[in-house]
């Protein structure tokens, strides 16, 4: 068997990647209150240099994540540092734009064997004999 062709790494220009930091939200005492350790990564699809392709698969997901305007908004907090939440953001950014690299495979329609259709007629016919030997028995 051959091996599934590996999906080609898109770059992203950190230029187009706008990342602030705000303060993250639920528990973790003074600290969540007073550090700004969550990472924002907004990222304009539409004006990338990704190829169109990769554009429109990307701005056809229904991605929650993905606005009206085409930005995408990735909110990274679960790390304690700010450094190790803009990471993450932008692993998940390249993950989600890999994710759509490859266009996806073409279905071709395909029949059942003549062998299968031959056993499910075979079934049928079998399964017919059983419930019709389940009539009442008249006593004569």
């Amino acid at each position: 068997m051959s091996k599934p062709a590996a999906s080609p790494l898109l770059e992203i220009n950190e230029a187009e990647v706008e990342l602030s930091a705000i303060r993250a939200q639920g528990a973790g005492g003074q600290n969540v209150n007073k550090v700004s350790s969550a990472i924002h990564l907004r990222f304009d699809i539409a004006a990338s240099s990704l190829p169109p392709d990769v554009k429109e698969r990307l701005l056809a997901l229904h991605d929650s994540r993905i606005t009206k305007d085409g930005v995408l908004v990735i909110k990274a907090q679960q790390q304690r540092t700010q450094e190790m939440n803009r990471l993450d953001a932008l692993m998940r950014l390249h993950e989600l734009v890999n994710s759509v690299a490859l266009p996806p495979k073409t279905r071709r329609a395909t029949k059942p064997s003549y062998a299968s259709r031959q056993r499910v007629r075979v079934a049928k016919s079998q399964r017919s004999e059983t419930k019709a030997s389940r009539g009442r028995v008249d006593d004569q």
